[in-house]
């Protein structure tokens, strides 16, 4: 039989190396927000002749938009979202004449663009969102467990598998912003929702396993009765998140651009929530069961000690 939990360890140390280096990029990239979020215009432009992302970028700042943010779609070839601080009509036209001139001709598909009030706005709202949907994890997980013993902790390891999933999304996001200037919009925080509900399931599958596995465990130890209802579940989590992957890399790949963002969240939040109901939440179990809060710290030095001198 696997050993899963003997493993925790390991597993957190994964999941803060992998956090870590999102904090560190979320430092120096930070987040770039979408028109949704933040006031400017947006345009989605197609053109006939190869241009690179650099280039449309180098041409912009020669323009005076020193701050534009080129975004390359991904499904679309030859097509790049342009995001610029507010335009006037008259600004528009200029703006679409020079690039027609440097690069040829091209098929505007789209232009939009939001005043500071509704950004702010909107920015508030889906941060409230988020916030109201985690609350709700917790006490739906916490009374759906009410008849076990301390029903709060499933809650807790539950919500905090779930801020594993966010801060992975978030952190991935800021380095591709930092390379490729993707942004966060409406659809990526549709997706963080979307993820939210995916991971938390998995997660309310494997605790309900080990709501009818610990009647049946008496005489074994919790991190026992963990293990076993870890390994009962393996199969269908996996096979679950294998199956809906599909349909999302046919989204990201076939549907088009409108959708991307979202698509790409999904693609590494269920990767991440997966991950996260089977290596994080059931194993915040063991460790809170345990009282094991302190161990990971011994653990850590002495892990990268053996592994120094090649024990």
């Amino acid at each position: 039989m696997f050993d899963i939990v003997g493993k925790r360890f390991r597993f957190f140390l994964i999941s803060g190396a992998v956090i870590l280096i999102g904090i560190i990029s979320l430092l120096t990239f930070g987040i770039k927000y979408s028109i949704e979020f933040s006031p400017g215009s947006m345009m989605t432009a197609t053109f006939e002749q190869e241009v690179s992302q650099s280039e449309l970028t180098q041409e912009l700042a020669s323009l005076g938009y020193t701050n534009a943010i080129v975004q390359r779609i991904l499904t679309e070839e030859g097509s790049f979202l342009i995001r610029t601080r507010e335009l006037s009509g008259e600004e528009k036209i200029d703006l679409t004449e020079a690039l027609a001139a440097r690069f040829g001709e091209f098929e505007e598909e789209g232009f939009r663009q939001v005043d500071p009030m509704v950004a702010g706005e909107t920015r508030t709202i889906a941060i409230i969102a988020v916030a109201v949907a985690v609350v709700g994890m917790l006490l739906y997980i916490t009374w759906a467990f009410r008849r076990m013993p301390k029903p709060l902790r499933y809650g807790t390891c539950a919500v905090v598998a779930l801020g594993h999933d966010v801060l992975v999304v978030l952190g991935i996001f800021s380095i591709m912003g930092g390379i490729l200037g993707w942004e966060v919009n409406l659809m990526f925080i549709t997706g963080i929702l979307a993820v939210i509900g995916y991971s938390i399931n998995n997660t309310v599958v494997i605790f309900d396993r080990i709501r009818e596995n610990l009647p049946k465990g008496e005489g074994s130890s919790f991190e026992v009765v963990i293990n076993n209802s870890l390994v009962e579940t393996l199969s269908r989590s996996l096979n679950t998140s294998l199956t809906t992957l599909f349909v999302v890399l046919a989204l990201l790949f076939f549907v088009g651009a409108s959708i991307q963002n979202f698509a790409v969240v999904l693609l590494i939040g269920i990767i991440a929530g997966t991950y996260s109901s089977l290596c994080i939440a059931p194993q915040l179990l063991v460790v809170w069961e345990k009282k094991e809060w302190g161990k990971f710290v011994q653990w850590l030095p002495f892990t990268i000690r053996k592994e120094k001198v090649g024990v």
